[in-house]
């Protein structure tokens, strides 16, 4: 995984000689100058968790560096080439990129054939994001990666930044574990937009959006909002927490019988850079003995809050300010699954001190994650205070029996768009009518978090918010990006059963 040192660590890096994670054997490449091309690569590897190997995806650097980081003043200028075996596309989570690199399939923007190449060129926008596919399944299979781009303040600041990347994983295929969600019922297929249509596939992609026909309301009051059989269950309260119980959850690749284990300097400083790019499994991120401050959100600073556990939910990134005893010692990075024992995580341990095994299940479960820290981050820099031109209100439905998940009860491909004129001041309220939680992303904006149940707040700037069971979250955005744009959950098995629908801007059929 991709690791940056600051100069101090630079000057003593020698104290660190053996541990893989502090001085890297294929360093991330770094693009300084604006003209610079980067290349990457989407292919097939072998990934050995718990001792049995697994074909997995990677996103990776002609060198082997998973993703990728941009220096200060970098222009995002990549070259991506498809060895993955099967069609791809990779989405830019957390850039603002132009509608036609935004890394989505749909009718105007075809997919990257196996062995063919894309080019991206736009400008970057900083902070801790990250790169998955968004085609089909295969984000389930670890098609994903780190994309930082850092800042001049980043480059001056006295620490070490270490990137984390979370997800859960499994052998079995994802189609798999989808039909057995669905019990092989018909699951959309967005190729087929348009057409009227379900077909009998568990694999579907996200061409052709925007043309399809509207076909009706689902039957939602068929649906099971309360504990379920054939899942992970984990309810609590009525509200179903997981909706699959995975092989292993892995932190760098890595899960915690096997921890990266990260050499840092006593009395040092240390910036975490956290993303969760699990599929359907959001997490606590516990501190242990030490004590953070959350700093930025997707990418965007924040006025520093303390605490020693903050939650994560799948698409959020987390950028942690972490400072290190004088006395040294080892200090567990753990992400605790969401309503349930399973953990993985990373090590931080000064020079000398002892690294100890770590059990991969806690003693207790966790429990739901809440929004109390949301409520108390505050931006550096809000959007610009104006009235809304649009006001609109979403309701997040569906439910696990049948699991078919939609927007106002209908899914993706029933949709109706959201439409918006460029330049509008947009406020959204999410209203979850469902019985989970669920992390909403908005392709090629970032909004600003302005309501939470009602009440009114001045919160984080982000891209990726999460609305618990029968709360609402209400966002502000300026419509300043035309296109077509994803709306979306960002738990992979939702979208793919419906939960998803579009911002569209006039002029854009």
């Amino acid at each position: 995984m991709a690791l940056t040192l600051s100069r101090r660590q630079l000057l003593t890096a020698t104290a660190a000689v053996g541990c893989a994670a502090v001085v890297p054997a294929a360093p991330a490449r770094a693009l300084a100058a604006p003209d610079s091309i980067a290349r990457l690569a989407v292919e097939r590897r072998t990934l050995v968790v718990k001792g049995k190997p697994a074909t997995v995806f990677g996103i990776r650097q002609p060198n082997g560096t998973a993703g990728l980081i941009l220096d200060p003043g970098a222009r995002f200028r990549v070259d991506l080439t498809n060895r993955a075996g099967e069609d791809t596309v990779i989405h830019w989570h957390g850039q603002t990129p132009p509608y036609a690199q935004d890394g989505v399939v749909d009718a105007n923007r075809p997919a990257i054939r196996d062995g063919a190449s894309a080019s991206y060129d736009f400008a970057a926008r900083p902070g801790t994001h990250w790169m998955h596919s968004h085609h089909g399944l295969q984000e389930q299979r670890l098609m994903a990666a780190p994309l930082i781009v850092r800042t001049e303040e980043d480059r001056r600041a006295d620490e070490q930044e270490i990137v984390v990347l979370l997800h859960d994983f499994s052998f079995r295929d994802p189609t798999e574990i989808l039909a057995g969600l669905t019990g092989g019922a018909p699951v959309m297929d967005h190729a087929a937009m348009g057409h009227g249509a379900a077909k009998p596939t568990p694999t579907p992609d996200h061409a052709a959006m925007g043309h399809g026909a509207m076909n009706g309301a689902m039957n939602h009051a068929a649906m099971n909002h309360g504990g379920t059989t054939g899942h992970s269950g984990h309810a609590m309260a009525g509200m179903d927490l997981n909706d699959v119980d995975y092989d292993a959850y892995l932190a760098n690749d890595r899960t915690l019988d096997d921890p990266e284990v990260h050499r840092v300097e006593r009395g040092g400083r240390v910036r975490l850079r956290l993303i969760n790019g699990a599929t359907s499994t959001a997490f606590h991120i516990d501190l242990g003995a030490l004590t953070g401050q959350a700093i930025a959100v997707d990418g965007v600073p924040v006025q520093p809050v303390t605490g020693r556990r903050f939650g994560l939910a799948m698409g959020q990134r987390l950028d942690l300010r972490l400072s290190i005893p004088s006395q040294g010692g080892a200090f567990p990075i753990l992400a605790l699954r969401e309503g349930a024992v399973e953990r993985t995580g990373i090590i931080l341990a000064t020079a000398g001190a002892a690294v100890g095994t770590l059990a991969d299940r806690s003693k207790t479960a966790t429990g739901a994650l809440d929004l109390v820290v949301e409520r108390a981050l505050t931006p550096l820099v809000p959007l610009a205070d104006r009235r809304a031109d649009v006001t609109a209100r979403l309701r997040l439905t569906g439910g696990m029996m049948p699991y078919v998940w939609s927007l106002d009860d209908r899914p993706f491909g029933s949709h109706e768009p959201m439409r918006v004129t460029a330049g509008q001041r947009v406020v959204l309220t999410f209203d979850n009518a469902s019985g989970m939680s669920h992390p909403m992303h908005l392709h090629g904006h970032q909004f600003q978090v302005i309501g939470i149940d009602g009440r009114p707040i001045a919160g984080a700037v982000r891209d990726t918010v999460l609305v618990p069971d029968r709360g609402s979250v209400t966002i502000a955005f300026d419509a300043d990006n035309p296109g077509r744009w994803p709306l979306h959950c960002h738990n992979l098995l939702h979208m793919a059963t419906g939960m998803m629908t579009e911002l569209v801007y006039d002029g854009y059929a």
